[in-house]
């Protein structure tokens, strides 16, 4: 920490500290050469460490040092003074656009408005250079005291994305991309992503995604539909609604592309509060064509054009003029009145019915169209009907088989196709296979397989799929069977066990067998828990082999022992309390009231007495989804499998804050399409900087690392970090 009174670079004067963040604190200074108070960001000591981070994070300081924009916080010089490195910047009088909704409780639509469209603009002048903020957030925005809206920060979070970890470089996780939650490449529209949370919080007062922990968070941005902002903000405007909708979409394909057509959208909000002009990329790619009547083709024509130039012109200068309001009087009136907002509802309302009016007079008129159609078709039925029998209408039967088979073969799947089976394929045969259905190939590499070797040993989708025409098919290519050595499974519950050994590329099959007793008459192995593996574990064996996994029963009480009650717990938890009975059958139900995996309901009861070795049953929770229509396919082809490691092994830095108590290193990784969390550490004390040596999903080559030290009892998040698998050779 510096002292008021010392000098940086023999030019900045520090006259007393202002502020602090993760990575940096920031102090007001004195530049005696320009004569100009000045705010100065100095690293902590802990990043000072890593020479690779210091070396990227002044290349990218000094690009920020190019941006000059009225909405940016401009920085004036980047250097370091015998081991302190700093940031100067201009010093901005005012308050973080957090501290502003904090204390305002949420803002109107025309402030919040005006704030998104001048940080709209300073981020555009950013990525015209290349520069990425990838730390959007109320926090990193300024609100001066003359009413200008300023970014700050800018490169900060680029440059911590190094190799060696060094700070919780995505961010607060509440703004974070679903790109960025899951550590991979992250772009402009992950800023674009950000800024729409930002406003979604502006306009409601709340962030859309709440969690007990940040990989709960993180998780809810990876699977999660936001509650729309109007839940929380019954008068917003339909097009600012629909902005903050495109901008926070979960593919990066169905957002903004750039920040100039954000800007562009924002104004004409401004413009045209209830207007459809939005565009939002379907889901469905393939919509069909809407015809339009030459009826509404001339209401286009003749509708008057809006002189939309001369309102953005006039619109533009109203914002520049917004005074933010700084006194946070709640008692103050608001500036629109109540009779003009009644009167803005009412004309919101009759126009609703005007158009409610326009559907169904249009609705009327197609059913009308539709009946006459079908009138003609019977008609023209009823002809060739009649006209066979009398022999007027004739054809051979060969000509008769023809349509017939004409009509087999059109498509009733709107001409999707079929995707072969590859497995067992060499490459040069899957080629000749796809190229009559019009599909791609993908080689993704190597895997360990019962396959024989340069056959195709899995692919994705995998055969039988209906795909759209030019889709891509991903394979892997077999390298034959390898060597794998089966683990110690002590410790781990039946499922865990059945999974590691899987993953080795094993075929499991599992026994169920009571437990040896101590002395005491306690089992060795608790119900549910693997008790051994025949070979047992340190023995070698080839993958595709199969291996027998026994799992504990407990105690053999005969045929009455008393059932654990398992409802609201997760399914594999369930199954591991039950594990002393012999056959349980899982089946799953829609319950919107219930997380989707949680047991609802079982059968016998739990306290119950009943066989062991007679089937119970357990109904788990599908949540909002159908059964079977999670969209979490159970195919694990693309997974590398036997004897295919993905290790990191990056260095992790003193995270900011850690007070040197215990440690909770948690992974989350993307695996086929659903966000998958793994605890690496749990109650330890780690010395830093703390060598990772983590192994990952097969096939997986990124991954967000969560760090959290035990505080008072409970678990607080201190940085989460992306990291890089490589596959170990």
């Amino acid at each position: 920490m510096l002292k008021t009174g010392m000098i940086i670079a023999e030019r900045y004067e520090i006259v007393g500290k202002i502020g602090t963040g993760g990575m940096a604190d920031v102090y007001k200074a004195m530049d005696h050469k320009l004569n100009r108070f000045v705010a100065v960001k100095v690293l902590k000591p802990e990043f000072r460490e890593d020479a690779t981070f210091v070396k990227k994070f002044r290349s990218e300081a000094q690009a920020a040092a190019g941006l000059t924009h009225p909405n940016i916080v401009n920085v004036f010089d980047v250097g370091d003074d015998e081991g302190v490195y700093y940031i100067v910047m201009e010093l901005i009088e005012g308050i973080t656009l957090k501290e502003y909704i904090s204390k305002k409780g949420k803002l109107s639509v025309k402030e919040a408005t005006s704030i998104a469209i001048q940080v709209s603009m300073g981020l555009e002048a950013a990525h015209s250079h290349g520069i990425v903020h990838r730390d959007v957030k109320p926090q990193n925005i300024i609100i001066s005291t003359d009413g200008k809206v300023k970014v700050t920060d800018f490169g900060i979070a680029r440059a911590a994305s190094s190799n060696t970890i060094s700070s919780n470089v995505m961010g607060s996780v509440h703004y974070s991309s679903p790109e960025q939650v899951r550590g991979g490449y992250s772009d402009e529209k992950s800023d674009i992503y950000s800024l729409g949370i930002t406003l979604y919080e502006m306009v409601t007062g709340r962030v859309p995604f709440e969690g007990d922990t940040t990989v709960a968070i993180a998780i809810k941005h990876l699977q999660e539909e936001m509650v729309p902002p109007s839940v929380y903000a019954p008068d917003l405007p339909y097009s600012l609604e629909q902005i903050i909708c495109k901008c926070t979409q979960k593919s990066v394909d169905r957002r903004y592309g750039k920040m100039e057509e954000v800007i562009a959208d924002l104004k004409h909000s401004l413009i045209d509060p209830q207007g459809d002009f939005v565009k939002l990329t379907s889901v469905d790619n393939d919509a069909k064509t809407v015809v339009i009547s030459d009826k509404e083709l001339g209401e286009i024509k003749h509708t008057p054009k809006q002189n939309v130039k001369n309102d953005i012109e006039a619109l533009e200068k109203e914002l520049n003029e917004t005074d933010y309001d700084f006194d946070y009087d709640e008692d103050e009136e608001p500036r629109v009145s109540r009779r003009e907002r009644e009167r803005e509802r009412e004309r919101e309302r009759s126009r609703r019915e005007k158009q409610r009016k326009k559907k169904k007079r249009s609705s009327g008129i197609a059913l009308t169209i539709i009946a006459l159609i079908a009138g003609a078709a019977l008609l023209v039925v009823l002809i060739v009907v009649i006209g066979k029998a009398s022999g007027l209408i004739g054809g051979n039967k060969e000509n008769q088989t023809q349509q017939t088979q004409q009509v087999q073969q059109t498509p009733e799947d709107d001409g999707l196709v079929t995707v072969p089976d590859l497995v067992g394929h060499t490459e040069k045969e899957a080629r000749e296979l796809l190229a009559s259905s019009n599909i791609g190939m993908q080689s993704m590499g190597e895997e360990a397989s019962t396959q024989e070797k340069g056959k195709i040993s899995s692919q994705d989708p995998v055969g039988g799929t209906q795909v759209e025409p030019n889709s891509t098919i991903k394979y892997y290519v077999s390298k034959g069977a390898v060597d794998v050595t089966i683990p110690n499974v002590d410790g781990y519950t039946g499922i865990e066990a059945q999974a590691a050994l899987e993953n080795l590329g094993l075929n499991v099959e599992v026994q169920r067998i009571y437990s040896e007793l101590d002395e005491n008459g306690y089992p060795l192995v608790d119900p549910g828990y693997a008790y051994y593996t025949e070979p047992s574990s340190g023995n070698t064996v080839k993958s595709g082999n199969t291996v027998t996994l026994v799992v504990s029963r407990g105690v053999d009480y005969g045929d009455s022992a008393e059932v654990p009650d398992v409802v609201g717990m997760e399914r594999d938890q369930a199954l591991t309390t039950l594990g002393k009975f012999i056959a349980i059958t899982v089946n799953e139900e829609r319950n919107p009231d219930v997380p989707a995996g949680e047991v609802i309901s079982q059968s016998p009861e739990g306290y119950s007495y009943a066989d062991p070795d007679q089937p119970m049953t357990i109904t788990v929770s599908t949540g909002d989804q159908e059964p079977g229509a999670s969209g979490a396919g159970t195919d694990n082809s693309a997974a590398v499998a036997a004897g295919e490691v993905w290790k990191c092994t990056q260095r992790l830095n003193t995270p900011s804050g850690y007070s040197g108590g215990k440690v909770r290193l948690e992974l989350v990784q993307d695996v086929n399409g659903q966000p998958t969390a793994s605890v690496v550490v749990e109650g330890q004390q780690l010395t830093f900087p703390y060598q990772l040596d983590i192994t990952g999903a097969p096939g997986i080559s990124e991954g967000t690392l969560y760090l959290s030290e035990m505080v008072d009892g409970n678990y607080q998040e201190l940085g989460h970090y992306p990291l890089t698998f490589e596959k170990v050779e």
